[in-house]
């Protein structure tokens, strides 16, 4: 356990040291080239780096409800597990599975630290399959992303569960370890039936200019008509009573959870509107997987825009969030699309990081 950093200081560490490599790789990216073998070197270096103290840091947490949100409830979970105590209800069942399973062999501070690398681990496999030698820039976009560490210390099974997902799209090659990886992501977290659906709507329609425009339409008919639409689809029970739930549910005092319509995140989820709009639009950008991947996000983040103003929407919204990173950087890293392209790299790198930079230091 992690001892040497104080609580309220976790998170404040943690991201300050991120800030230190994106400048540094934005240093890197102004002055080499991007195959340079000392660029290669340096981000291989510091992306495998990365991912140890990423597992260790966030893994070796203390236990904290108060820092780390919904860790006392797994601890608490765990703890039953350990004793002999039976399968809790039948809801994300292979979540609780795993958890028993572990809490016979395991410590709790172990299980986390499994937690954490089965969270951070697909991030690179999808990053390395796609990217291969310049994978670190798309992994660092995962870790930079806003809602990064809040999903590796509070909601550790849906970030558990998006990271599965992800893992499964990296074997988009391979239907049947693709179709495993898809059951265990909605085994983990029920609310993962979105993004797999809308995935595989992608294969029977995959035009982005469609998606784009719908995504756009979402905002005036969650602006006229958005109680109809809470009602709409907590009616349908969308996915599982979860959902239902949390369209429903009043938010508790101290969570995060969005009132009203939220021109801030809406903002914050046009960063990856606006990427696919522009590289399909200006830059002609063809690429089947990347199409995917965009529309993916589009049909995610577009419910999310319809339900906006209920409680704990930013549950949706990191249905379609935990994808943006890498939807943005996506054409980056298979064309060379711009004059002075490592550099532009770098900087979308750093405008992407500011936001959730700004973010923690608005809120705090």
């Amino acid at each position: 356990m992690n001892t040497l950093v104080p609580l309220e200081l976790y998170f404040p560490v943690y991201i300050n040291l991120l800030l230190f490599l994106v400048l540094f790789t934005l240093m890197h990216s102004g002055l080499l080239k991007i195959d340079d073998p000392k660029n290669v070197g340096f981000i291989n270096f510091s992306g495998y780096l990365l991912i140890v103290f990423l597992i260790l840091y966030l893994g070796q947490r203390p236990v904290s409800g108060r820092y780390f949100g919904d860790m006392r409830t797994y601890t608490r979970y765990f703890e039953w597990y350990s004793s002999g105590g039976q399968i809790m209800g039948s809801k994300d069942i292979l979540f609780h599975v795993y958890m028993k399973g572990l809490s016979y062999v395991v410590t709790l501070h172990t299980f986390f630290t499994i937690t954490v690398a089965m969270y951070v681990l697909p991030l690179y496999r999808i990053s390395k399959v796609f990217f291969k030698q310049y994978w670190f820039y798309a992994f660092v976009m995962f870790v930079v992303s806003f809602s990064f560490y809040t999903y590796g210390v509070n909601g550790v099974r849906n970030g558990a569960a998006t990271s599965m997902f992800l893992l499964a799209v990296s074997y988009h090659r391979n239907k049947v370890i693709m179709a495993i990886l898809l059951f265990v992501s909605t085994s983990f977290h029920k609310t993962m039936f979105l993004p797999t659906i809308a995935f595989l709507i992608t294969y029977l329609y995959n035009d982005p200019k469609t998606y784009l425009k719908g995504w756009l339409f979402c905002i005036p008919l969650s602006l006229v008509m958005g109680s109809v639409w809470i009602s709409l689809f907590s009616s349908l029970g969308f996915g599982d009573d979860r959902l239902s739930g949390y369209l429903n549910a009043q938010s508790a005092e101290g969570t995060f959870s969005s009132t009203g319509f939220r021109w801030d995140f809406v903002f914050h989820s046009a960063f990856a509107v606006f990427a696919g709009w522009y590289f399909v639009y200006k830059k002609n950008y063809q690429d089947k997987l990347y199409f995917q991947l965009l529309n993916t996000y589009l049909i995610c983040n577009g419910f999310w825009v319809l339900v906006i103003r209920a409680n704990y929407s930013n549950r949706f919204a990191y249905l379609s969030w935990f994808m943006m990173g890498l939807v943005i950087i996506y054409p980056f890293l298979k064309q060379r699309l711009f004059k002075n392209h490592h550099f532009m790299l770098g900087k979308v790198v750093v405008a992407y990081f500011s936001f959730t930079y700004l973010m923690f230091y608005l809120y705090a």
